[in-house]
């Protein structure tokens, strides 16, 4: 499969839950809903549109006995012009989105290993929620990159639910890494040329309350449906395999069926669907209800959420005496699902969806292409679903009586049953086809500057106004000729014991014979330069200085200008320096610590803000940026897309060396960046206290001996002169149950 001239190059990056062409396993846990289905869908409908060449769905690979083979698969094709690309990252089994965070610096680096090794540039990059937007921004600035996101749920708007819900803030931060979640959002927001939302209310809504808010952004484009697969039941149909399953909990199953399909999460706020047929006498004699909540074995062995759900079911069915009256299937496949939809209308009953919120809600597509009316709360999605398709009623999912009167409605008027039915069937694949989808989908990417598909070797220009990486390798440098590299922050890392430093460089001289050598560090290039001189260090191969945000080419010390340029995106120094001038506990360092491209501060902490709260008021101004903080006392103000570790992998690819050849070195947090992801990584033991949440990385070694003896160890426990291998296996971190 090739990316040509002809078309459009689309990279899809949705990193978690179970994702495969065929057979999804919706329903299985929270993180394998709507969202799978949504991205595969987009990634087969855009493969058929002719100004498509080429769409490559990127996902994490898992190689997990308690799930399918399918998902440790690195490649599936999913027509001539799609495929599903796996990719490593972190621990071979399956994990729960919330603690894949410290893996994803790797899959940002496994997915710019993956676009180097086909030797195209995507034209596009599309990432699906908050995890696949840290990646995609990454990438997509490293490559110059128009990034387009799908937010599919939000960090904030979950918080505050759960907030009104009572749940602690520590037990929010604990089980969903909320701040973490919420900040790779607000980063995404930043970077990304386009929004896509599903409905008006979630730009109005809930993008607002993000500091990045930029509505000029945003576009809504509704999901669409696979229709082949759900149509109005036939004459003559016969009743489908699930209909024995349900025959199985039923008294007359024959009624009018009440169909809820959806995950066993809390927000679903089935509990409350079920205990409203409960309290009703009359709706258990007008209809069955029939709950379907994906898959299950042993609710005891599921996590506490599931778990949770069905343990208040099984007591609602028991306090109301429900047995005959409902339907709750352990499992189900795929094809149940337009069956279960085509059943409920030839019974003449309702679909229902009474989620506490709901982003768009996919399943009520479905069920109005089969010719079945929808009741559902009066939320996101389902406001503009009915409001196109006039065919059901928005209800208040806290009000039990407006649940019961919706439904007593639906199932006792017959003229609106129908006009409801015929309404929907007429307008459903008018707004909410994939194909439209994608049309207007494309409408929107025609209006970046479009390339033809570049060869990563050659010198392009790109979106958005600055210039791609300049991939050409001049010819003065020394870099072709190394097959590893060695790079180390200079203060209290590199230099702080001579003793150490001078062991170093001897080991370098008689083994590094294929190794380069780099500075990283937060210092400008006069400062690097001067103490490299008196610490006599020879000249480096390469200068990454001023935290990332310069890059320079040894002997004789060669600007990247392509580097300069293509971080100056957006960048505003003097808007950021009028904004930070009234806050509190901030002084300007002297202006040999300031660059064009930094802008740093003495930070007093009893007085001045967090660093949280500092980078969210320059966001507020609609200042995007990036702060490094370190030794509790500097704060370093960098364009969006510099720091050292973007940096660093700006170098690695330009130069085709692999990042997994790079050993890093560092001790503050401003080191943080190069550390994280897939590099050799090693702290060395007089870190800084701000760096100690690295622990929790598994492919960064945290040394005993300080300064350069720490980098010495590094270089016997990665084996680097020799295979470049860990000597030591590093635990897999515990995945964390909610």
């Amino acid at each position: 499969m090739s990316a040509n001239s002809s078309g459009l190059y689309i990279l899809l990056v949705s990193v978690h839950g179970l994702i495969r062409g065929k057979n999804l396993e919706l329903g299985r846990d929270a993180d394998t809903g709507g969202q799978t289905k949504y991205v595969v869908e987009l990634a087969t409908t855009l493969a058929k549109h002719p100004e498509v060449a080429r769409v490559d769905l990127v996902t994490r690979l898992i190689d997990d006995p308690k799930v399918s083979s399918d998902y440790a698969q690195p490649v599936e094709k999913l027509s001539d012009k799609a495929q599903i690309i796996r990719l490593a990252c972190g621990p071979r089994r399956y994990l729960r989105k919330e603690v894949l965070w410290p893996h994803l610096d790797t899959f940002a680096d496994e997915l710019l290993r993956y676009i180097r090794k086909i030797g195209s540039i995507p034209n596009v990059i599309h990432t699906h929620y908050a995890d696949a937007g840290y990646v995609g921004c990454r990438v997509a600035g490293w490559l110059g990159t128009p990034l387009v996101h799908t937010g599919h749920s939000l960090g904030r708007v979950k918080q505050q639910r759960l907030l009104e819900q009572g749940t602690k803030p520590e037990t929010i931060e604990e089980h969903f890494h909320i701040s973490t979640r919420i900040e790779a959002e607000e980063i995404t927001l930043s970077g990304a040329a386009l929004v896509v939302a599903s409905t008006y209310q979630e730009i109005e809504e809930q993008y607002s309350v993000y500091d990045q808010y930029q509505p000029q952004r945003m576009v809504v484009i509704p999901p669409g449906v696979t229709l082949e697969q759900f149509y109005p039941a036939p004459e003559n149909w016969s009743n489908p395999p699930i209909y024995q399953q349900l025959q199985r909990f039923l008294k007359e199953p024959q009624k009018p069926m009440i169909t809820a399909i959806s995950r066993p999460a809390i927000r679903k706020n089935v509990n409350r669907l079920i205990k409203a047929f409960g309290e009703d006498p009359e709706l258990r004699q007008l209809a069955n209800l029939v709950v379907v909540l994906g898959q299950r074995e042993d609710i005891s062995t599921m996590e506490s959420g599931p778990r949770q759900v069905f343990s208040e079911i099984f007591q609602l069915i028991d306090r109301y005496d429900l047995y005959g009256h409902i339907a709750y299937p352990k499992h189900h496949t795929s094809s149940d699902v337009p069956d279960l939809y085509r059943l409920t209308a030839k019974t003449r009953g309702v679909f229902i969806n009474p989620a506490l919120t709901e982003p768009f809600g996919l399943t009520l597509i479905e069920a109005t292409a089969c010719g079945v009316p929808i009741i559902a709360t009066s939320d996101g999605g389902p406001k503009d679903i009915i409001a196109a398709c006039q065919n059901g009623l928005l209800i208040d999912p806290l009000d039990i009586q407006d649940i019961q009167n919706a439904l007593r409605q639906a199932l006792t008027d017959t003229q609106q049953w129908q006009t409801w039915s015929s309404n929907g069937l007429a307008n459903v694949r008018q707004s909410f086809s994939w194909e439209s989808h994608v049309e207007h989908y494309l409408e929107k990417v025609r209006l970046f500057p479009q390339q033809k598909v570049q060869s990563l070797l050659s010198p392009v220009r790109g979106f958005p106004r600055g210039d791609r990486p300049n991939w050409k390798i001049p010819e003065t440098n020394h870099l072709p000729t190394a097959d590893r590299f060695l790079i180390t922050e200079i203060d209290n890392t590199l230099l702080g014991d001579q003793e150490a430093l001078h062991k170093l460089i001897v080991r370098i001289r008689q083994e590094g014979h294929t190794t380069g050598v780099g500075i990283a560090t937060g210092r400008n290039l006069e400062s690097t330069l001067n103490m490299l001189e008196e610490w006599q260090f020879p000249m480096p191969d390469l200068l990454i200085t001023s935290t990332g945000s310069e890059i320079y080419y040894g002997p004789k010390i060669v600007t990247d200008t392509s580097w300069q340029k293509h971080i100056s995106y957006n960048w505003q120094p003097v808007s950021i320096r009028a904004a930070m001038r009234n806050l509190p506990g901030l002084e300007l360092q002297p202006p040999e610590a300031q660059s064009k491209f930094k802008i740093s501060y003495f930070v007093d902490p009893d007085k001045a803000p967090s660093y949280r709260e500092i980078i969210r008021h320059l966001r507020q101004q609609q200042l995007p940026v990036k702060g490094i903080f370190s030794h509790n006392m500097y704060l370093d103000i960098v364009p969006f897309r510099a720091s050292k570790g973007d940096a660093l992998r700006y170098v690695a690819l330009k130069w085709g060396l692999p990042v997994k050849r790079f050993l890093v070195a560092g001790a503050s947090g401003n080191d943080e960046s190069m550390l994280a992801g897939n590099t050799l990584a090693v702290v060395v033991g007089n870190y800084s206290k701000e760096i100690h949440k690295l622990h929790d990385y598994p492919q960064i070694y945290f040394a005993r001996g300080r300064y350069a003896w720490g980098i010495l160890e590094a270089l016997d426990h990665y084996d680097f002169f020799g295979n470049l291998s860990v000597t030591q296996p590093e635990p897999e971190p515990e995945m964390v149950a909610v």
